[in-house]
């Protein structure tokens, strides 16, 4: 569709012959005599680009620029002046112009500025539907999850979004420890700054010092210029450090400096340029038990735990399964094209009964090559990996030479054992299945030290 444009000059012949040029190009152009006849155009219908004269009678173009920002400040304006003074040009742009227009007009000149103006409008139109699509997806009505689990780490982020803390993220590989961290810098003051991730366990150990704090030129061999490293990359924004147990040891007692002092030395500089960057680290080992064995300076680990998120793994809340499956399906669905709406109940079935060791990585893998093979509307047994389609008999764990309180008592935590695994470790569910209390269910766990219930 044309865009289109007012054009408003009490001139007749300047406003026909601008018509013609503009209409030869492609636009679709209206015409009106003065200001009040333009404000009411405006205010009727919908133009890309207004340009006006400023000398008219009844309403001059500065007063029309006034009244239409203050109607829809998104209609641009290009001035046109009879006058060839820089002071009028210049009043035009701070009253709220684009550009502006000298008489007599060169008609090529206006056609350069038009398209100029249309493809800034067009920029700042799609940055708009960047941000709005970024709120939208790590808004947190819009995350995943239902269970009290992962409600509870939604809560701590829309808290944690509003500080200047420090963050930690812990969490198996594939819980989504990015996703967290990019609702978090989205939800904050910090969200017109960069968010920067780094995987730390992708940087050679030779090579952090510069990554992050930047070099400057002849620092090291092939340092050939300049380098800002990704503490200024991220300057006013969050730097967003994954796999922070990587970072070595050396590395580690300057990140605490650069922490505490808010302040980074580039390498082959003694010259301490300040910064502004919150930091968020995450890890999906145990940092503190990283710390008993001396690989990580326990200093550095209490000044990055200020706000600790654990997240939840799948058998922590198996019931976010449906909804995290059909979020995917929804996904791929745009994105290959393909009519696939659902799955069949046998396949939910063996989604949520099965054990993730990937997390929800590894179920989005899933889903996404069932999409691929699916034939129909719904997703069969048939199109997922043999794996979670294949069974295999259960075998006698009881040992033999036992005593009869013994076998009763070997038979009860391997059949307890496996209704946890059943429920993905859901322990009020486990214990209904049973037909006993949760507290009961509890009490026989935690009866005999050596029944081994972890992994389930």
């Amino acid at each position: 569709m044309a865009e289109k444009i007012l054009i408003v000059d009490d001139d007749e012949i300047l406003r026909e012959s601008l018509t013609a040029v503009l209409e030869n190009r492609g636009y679709s152009c209206v015409q009106a005599e003065d200001g009040v006849q333009g404000y009411d155009l405006i205010t009727g219908q919908e133009f890309d680009v207004v340009i006006s004269d400023i000398e008219m009678p009844r309403m001059g173009g500065f007063e029309l620029m006034e009244r239409v920002t203050e109607y829809n400040p998104r209609i641009p304006f290009i001035i046109v002046t009879a006058y060839a003074s820089m002071e009028t040009a210049i009043n035009a742009l701070r009253k709220g112009a684009f550009d502006y227009l000298i008489k007599p007009l060169n008609f090529e000149d206006v056609y350069l500025k038009i398209e100029k103006l249309l493809k800034h409008k067009e920029l700042v139109s799609e940055n708009q539907i960047l941000h709005q699509e970024l709120n939208t997806r790590y808004n947190f009505d819009n995350m995943i999850g239902r269970s009290p689990a992962i409600q509870t780490v939604f809560e701590t982020i829309r808290r944690v979004a509003e500080t200047e803390s420090n963050v930690l993220i812990t969490g198996k590989s594939g819980t989504g420890k990015e996703l967290v961290a990019r609702s978090i810098h989205y939800n904050s003051h910090r969200t017109k700054g960069r968010l920067v991730p780094i995987n730390c366990a992708s940087i050679a150990e030779t090579l952090f010092e510069s990554e992050l704090f930047g070099h400057k030129k002849g620092a090291f061999t092939g340092a050939v210029s300049d380098a800002p490293g990704l503490f200024k990359s991220a300057a006013k924004g969050t730097l967003f450090l994954d796999e922070i147990s990587e970072v070595p040891l050396t590395t580690q007692a300057k990140l605490l400096r650069v922490i505490e002092s808010k302040e980074i030395v580039p390498v082959g500089s003694n010259e301490p340029e300040k910064i502004d960057v919150r930091i968020i680290a995450a890890s999906n080992r145990d940092l503190a038990e990283e710390v008993k064995h001396g690989n990580f300076r326990e200093d550095l680990f209490y000044r990055l735990n200020i706000i600790h998120i654990q997240l939840p793994t799948l058998s922590e809340r198996p019931e976010d399964i449906p909804l995290l499956v059909n979020h995917f399906i929804h996904n791929f669905r745009g994105q290959m094209n393909r009519c696939v709406t659902g799955v069949d109940p046998d396949v939910m079935q063996a989604l949520t009964s099965h054990h993730w060791q990937g997390e929800i990585r590894e179920l989005q893998n899933v889903i996404e090559r069932a999409m691929i093979f699916c034939k129909s509307e719904t997703i069969t047994l048939n199109d997922l990996p043999q794996e979670l389609t294949q069974t295999t008999p259960a075998k006698s764990t009881i040992p033999p030479g036992l005593t009869l309180k013994q076998a009763v008592e070997e038979f009860e935590k391997s059949y307890i054992q496996q209704e946890l695994r059943k429920n993905n470790s859901h322990r009020a569910k486990t214990a209904k299945a049973l037909g006993i209390g949760e507290a009961t269910l509890y009490r026989k766990m935690g009866k005999v030290k050596n029944w081994n219930f972890k992994g389930i």
